[in-house]
């Protein structure tokens, strides 16, 4: 991944939590790929929605080219060694199609920490603990039997990839908003996922994106995604009433698409040409009107 993010072609994905039944959630799998998406990623919860590692899998295992991955792994929640070993098995099963999303943790995840007995750190000392558990991961993944004293894990000759198993190539995710996350983001990620308000303007994304560009590392611009919080008149469910899409696509905010299929394709290559980004998510509940945007730019 070491093009400019102008020159990226377009990628589309679906964020889902949850279904009823285990035959609902392969049909939903099936339909995200069906329609022409790239990705199906999860959020990571105690206690909403499904497990992320085994409801991957299953979504993977009635697909052939859609890719599955989190949005994102609360860092928190698992050892590293833990999320190396669930990243490679999934890797290995899925055929390659695993992505790894990380972030240090939700500002308002403090319940869900408690629900495993766990603390809530301030943030500096999340992040602190996500970066080294990124480096801890990496290491991992490449085949490393990795032993580490460091201030927030231990590993006593870890190793997580079975014999004769090689090198694990998994895209790392790393989500954030603030200046230091998105600066870790542009250092050590394939993907930047930018945790901009919905309702922003284009100014905050170009800061946003500019702290991705500052990272020193040279030739290696990660990709940069994006969620659409409405499509047109579609709104999740929980927002429903709470949203205006034609006040916020008046006022200029990043968050929504407008008008026709072609007219919303517009708006997005506009914004890539703009501002690098060409990973997008919708949620579920908004895929099938996003549908046609997708068949319009995927692969772009």
């Amino acid at each position: 991944m070491t093009s400019t993010p102008e020159t990226r072609p377009f990628r589309f994905g679906v964020v889902a939590a949850q279904a009823p039944t285990g035959a609902a959630w392969s049909d939903l799998a099936r339909r995200v790929e069906s329609a022409g998406y790239d990705t199906l990623v999860m959020p990571d919860n105690v206690s909403f929605g499904h497990a992320v590692f085994p409801a991957l899998a299953a979504a993977a295992a009635v697909t052939t080219t859609l890719r599955v991955g989190t949005y994102v792994l609360a860092n928190d929640f698992r050892h590293p060694v833990q999320v190396a070993k669930e990243s490679a098995t999934l890797a290995v099963l899925s055929g390659g199609r695993f992505e790894l999303g990380l972030g240090a943790g939700r500002p308002d995840s403090e319940r869900e920490n408690a629900m495993l007995g766990l603390g809530f750190d301030r943030p500096g000392v999340r992040v602190d603990r996500l970066v080294e558990s990124i480096g801890l991961i990496k290491r991992l993944l490449a085949g490393e039997t990795v032993t580490v004293e460091g201030p927030h894990h231990r590993a006593v000759e870890a190793s997580v990839l079975p014999y004769g198993t090689p090198p694990q190539q998994v895209p790392l995710l790393v989500a954030g908003g603030g200046p230091r996350m998105l600066r870790i983001a542009g250092e050590h990620a394939d993907i930047a996922a930018l945790g901009i308000p919905f309702d922003a303007e284009e100014s905050a994304v170009r800061a946003a994106v500019d702290q991705v560009r500052s990272a020193d590392r040279p030739g290696a611009i990660p990709e940069l995604n994006m969620n659409l919080m409405a499509v047109g008149d579609t709104v999740p469910r929980y927002l429903a009433g709470r949203l205006d899409p034609a006040a916020l696509a008046a006022a200029g905010a990043v968050g929504v698409v407008s008008g026709s299929p072609a007219e919303m394709a517009d708006q997005l290559r506009e914004r890539r040409e703009r501002l690098g980004v060409s990973y997008i998510l919708v949620g579920d509940e908004l895929m099938e009107a996003f549908a046609p945007v997708v068949g319009l730019l995927a692969g772009s």
